[in-house]
């Protein structure tokens, strides 16, 4: 494993960035195709930040393969000649070939890929793998692979599939994942499962809204329209997830357990950032009057939306939204429990404060106030003729989500980007003074 160890320690999936893994194989899968010896491999590390289980697929072949040696695995030289060449199985269309047939044969097909003739590796990402796979009767495919697993269902396969499967066009289109067991001696019958590798439709060459809504804000320009229309699109996926996923009221201790969760995230915030202190109480009590008033009901929503997670398609599709994953520093059993809807539409509420606030720390600043406040009440008025009710008529629930989002994001951008802090701290005290009045 002491090659395995130094190749995992300088991939971006990696997690404890430079540290030296520790690995322990628990489990292994092996299979022989026609092309390749294909060994997925589950691995714990034991890091000094805490065990991490990884998903590790490798492709073996009796010869070198030079248009792979970029993904090879063991060091340079000679090496050992009884062991045979050993390659990053994403990056070897071998595997690509082998993962989706697998996808094909398993029991989350939704719609048959077929045939593949060739397969590369998306660069760019850092938690996941995603393969680009040329099909001969799909077009292009993406299969992501998931590096890190965990138990139970990824909600972002799970709720693609179900939108999927319910006919919407609002997701790519969703061929099948691949489920997977390994041991698990925590658990009380020994075995753990979750997903490992997800298929659907490849969508590219499309500009995501942030960069649609950041250039229509830079020339001035009104997204009230396109706003307006992401409204009513988000609206009809929360519709599609209500029928064909579990809901359920917003009991008192379902409301009391957000409530608790906004109040510590407040704390953290206002233990790092003075101005937010200076909001507290004024934060507090917009909380507090939330949990005092009825919940809409919950239901699988998307957990961490904002312009980024959505693409414009050509028309008449519109709006396609992407990584249902939730809020990534929450636990996975969570990510996937019914929550409030207007979760989500406090996300987009803020994302366009966003678009206001780079364009106002750009090196030619752009007031765009004024389009923020446009596109938020198109959003809202498209969200509400899809959904079939005014959400303002909930504002004070929506206002401690919209809160409780800004608070997350100082946070976060008090450790990430310090420069950009200012833009949730504005939103904080715009917010907290708003709702005193």
């Amino acid at each position: 494993m002491t090659d395995v160890a130094q190749w995992m320690a300088r991939q971006r999936w990696y997690a404890a960035k430079g540290g030296v893994p520790e690995l322990r194989t628990i489990a292994e899968l092996d299979e022989r195709t026609d092309e390749a010896r294909v060994r997925t491999r589950f691995v714990i590390d034991d890091a000094a930040t805490g065990a991490v289980l990884y998903q590790v697929p490798v492709t073996e072949h009796e010869t070198l393969v030079p248009e792979l040696e970029h993904a090879r695995i063991q060091p340079d030289g000679p090496g050992d000649p009884d062991v045979l060449p050993s390659y990053d199985g994403p990056h070897d269309p071998a595997y690509a070939r082998w993962l989706l047939g697998a996808i094909d044969a398993g029991s989350e097909s939704l719609v048959p890929i077929g045939p593949v003739r060739d397969g590369r590796v998306l660069r760019g990402e850092q938690s996941n793998t995603s393969i680009i796979c040329e099909t001969e009767t799909n077009g292009t495919v993406i299969v992501k692979v998931f590096r890190v697993l965990h138990h139970g269902d990824n909600p972002d396969v799970t709720t693609q599939q179900a939108l999927s499967a319910a006919g919407s066009a609002r997701v790519p289109r969703v061929f099948g994942a691949l489920h997977g067991e390994w041991p698990d001696t925590g658990r009380p019958d020994g075995i753990a499962a979750g997903h490992l590798a997800f298929a659907q439709e490849f969508l590219p060459g499309l500009d995501d809204a942030w960069r649609v809504a950041l250039d229509d804000a830079r020339r001035g320009e009104s997204f009230a329209e396109g706003a307006d229309r992401l409204g009513a699109a988000l609206a009809e996926v929360h519709v599609t997830l209500a029928g064909a996923m579990p809901t359920e009221p917003a009991t008192p201790e379902r409301v009391a357990q957000a409530h608790a969760t906004m109040v510590q995230r407040l704390e953290t915030a206002a233990a790092e950032v003075p101005q937010v202190a200076e909001h507290a109480d004024a934060v507090r009590a917009v909380y507090a009057r939330a949990a005092d008033v009825a919940w809409p009901d919950l239901q699988r929503i998307h957990g961490d939306l904002h312009l980024g997670q959505v693409l414009a398609a050509p028309e008449p599709r519109g709006w396609v939204f992407l990584d249902f994953e939730g809020e990534p520093l929450r636990p996975l059993h969570e990510r996937s429990l019914p929550d409030v809807p207007l979760r989500d539409v406090a996300g987009m509420l803020r994302s366009f404060d966003y678009v206001a606030g780079a364009l106002a720390h750009d090196d030619d600043p752009v007031d765009a106030a004024a389009w923020a406040h446009e596109a938020r009440e198109a959003f809202l008025d498209g969200y509400a003729r899809g959904i079939g009710t005014d959400v303002r008529a909930h504002r004070a629930v929506l206002d401690a989500f919209e809160l409780d989002k800004a608070v997350y994001e100082v946070v976060y951008e008090a450790r990430n980007r310090p420069t950009w802090v200012g833009i949730p701290v504005a939103a904080v005290e715009r917010l907290a003074t708003r709702a005193a009045h």
